[in-house]
């Protein structure tokens, strides 16, 4: 699924499935929350935190795809083509990081 595709296929979910789009400052609140999720399975798992039997069962893979789906939902939003914004960003750290990470002692 491309970018593009994805962003769609949000658009169509959520206007039939979801009814219609949270706002912006509710999807901003949601994609905080989801992240939130993201954290704390990362600290759990690869940090020094240990797992609540709670804890235990939950998919990394599927919270990472809720914050990419509240992600798309705020880019449709606004109006943001997120292939473009993409392809923009890369060429942005392209140039400004031509020698930054190959002069930077602490990844040698």
């Amino acid at each position: 699924m491309t970018i593009q595709e994805a962003q769609e296929t949000v658009d169509q979910w959520i206007n039939t499935t979801g009814i219609r789009y949270f706002n912006e400052l509710t999807n901003t609140a949601i994609l905080m929350e989801e992240v939130g999720e993201v954290a704390r399975i990362m600290s759990r798992r690869y940090g020094e935190q240990s797992f609540k039997k709670s804890d235990e069962a939950v998919d990394l893979g599927d919270e990472m795809a809720d914050v990419l789906f509240v992600l798309i939902c705020l880019a449709n939003q606004t109006g943001i083509n997120l292939t473009e914004a993409m392809e923009k960003n890369l060429i942005k750290k392209s140039i400004r990081d031509a020698d930054r990470h190959k002069n930077n002692e602490k990844l040698k």
